[in-house]
């Protein structure tokens, strides 16, 4: 029966998490040059409806928690592949900017929806051992969106497709992972309820603040990436040999497929260790955005920036999702809900001020900044400071 269940929450996890954090998520920053074009918007309204979108993310948690304690996994799930459904199909038939921004806040509020309460369930059905792989396999859904996302850009720029045509696949895409969610999840019932001491407050624990202070830096720079990236490099001419406007494509499409690395995120901590791995992913998110600013055209700048946040993303998004069910074992969904939402905190904040940064000082110095967070958290990081007992 473990293995059973190991092998459908493990897919239908990474289906879910393909389409939430893969066009419900990134999405916009993928097609931000065509939004800008088409809605006439400045680096500063991307920003906003950027952290619009994190802002739906950051609600949807909140929502999915209540849901997961008292329905179970199933309805939060089913509810974000819902949102996801509902968005993107907003964002493909969208004729102005607020009700583009409506799109994108459902659409990424199913990233919010369809994530945490996959933790709940493999906490329950899967076998201890192979926890962390499977917690990974459903993060790294992520990354085959977000290249396949990126394809879906490339084949728009080479063949004439309209943006909008791409967005109506996604829709679709988005359909069939209800689909396949809803027939997986129906045999997974609701937790036992949770008791007065498993309240949130339990999660303020010393050992957790290390968890929490990594998925903020982390919301934060990874989601500056995702809003500016693309656009800052196609304004600097792309890469040499390539359509301008395939830029964004090439971006999303190195950031997916070296985010593949996540599907080792638990055999790495076993051999590196976790303080290792993080030091590791932290000098990632330094050196992503840092080249950004620096080789923003060579074809060393577009993938060593794509491919460095992809590694970010994926391995972090892992290590916030078995870090946290290992400091809180009593409560798997919610610490890890408690991790995201430190995380959706810096994605709200975070694309709003670097869209005002990045028109008054330009997009160089928005960037050095944003490489400061991660770099003044891999300083002040100690060896003791981070434990994987239970709080």
């Amino acid at each position: 029966m473990g293995i059973t269940y190991f092998k459908s929450l493990s897919a239908a996890g990474f289906a879910a998490t393909a389409i939430s954090y893969g066009p419900g998520r990134v999405g916009f920053g993928l097609f931000v040059p065509e939004f800008s074009t088409t809605f006439s918007m400045s680096a500063t309204a991307v920003g906003l409806v950027s952290s619009l979108g994190f802002s739906g993310f950051l609600i949807a948690l909140l929502i999915a928690q209540a849901l997961l304690e008292r329905r179970g996994p199933e309805a939060p799930v089913l509810c974000g592949l819902g949102a996801a459904t509902i968005g993107i199909g907003i964002v493909t038939v969208a004729p102005n900017v607020p009700v583009l921004a409506i799109g994108v806040f459902f659409a990424a509020a199913s990233a919010g929806f369809a994530w945490t309460p996959f933790n709940d369930a493999v906490h329950r059905k899967i076998r201890d051992v192979d926890r962390p792989t499977a917690l990974s396999e459903i993060s790294t859904g992520t990354s085959l969106g977000i290249a396949g996302a990126g394809l879906a850009a490339m084949i728009m720029v080479y063949t004439g497709v309209t943006w909008r045509s791409c967005w109506a696949f996604f829709m679709l895409a988005s359909a069939a992972a209800f689909v396949a969610n809803w027939r997986a999840l129906r045999q997974v019932e609701k937790a036992p309820d949770v008791t007065a001491t498993h309240r949130w407050r339990s999660l303020w624990a010393a050992s957790a603040v290390p968890l929490f202070a990594l998925a903020f830096v982390y919301g934060t720079t990874s989601a500056i990436f995702i809003s500016f990236a693309a656009k800052h490099m196609s304004q600097r001419g792309g890469v040499p040999g390539v359509d301008v406007a395939a830029t964004p494509a090439l971006v999303f499409i190195c950031l997916g497929a070296f985010g593949l690395v996540g599907l080792l995120a638990g055999r790495l901590r076993q051999g590196l260790g976790l303080v290792w791995l993080l030091r590791l992913v932290l000098l990632a998110g330094v050196g992503s955005v840092l080249l950004v600013a620096a080789a923003p055209n060579t074809w060393a700048g577009l993938v060593g920036a794509s491919g460095l946040q992809g590694v970010h993303i994926m391995v972090t998004s892992a290590i916030l999702a078995f870090w946290s069910e290992r400091l809180f074992p009593g409560l798997p969904a919610r610490s890890f809900t408690a991790a995201l939402l430190a995380s959706a905190v810096g994605s709200v904040l975070g694309p709003a001020v670097a869209g005002t940064l990045y028109d008054t000082h330009g997009a160089e110095l928005m960037f050095v900044a944003t490489a400061a967070l991660p770099a003044i958290l891999l300083t002040v990081l100690r060896d003791r400071h981070i434990q994987e007992t239970p709080a």
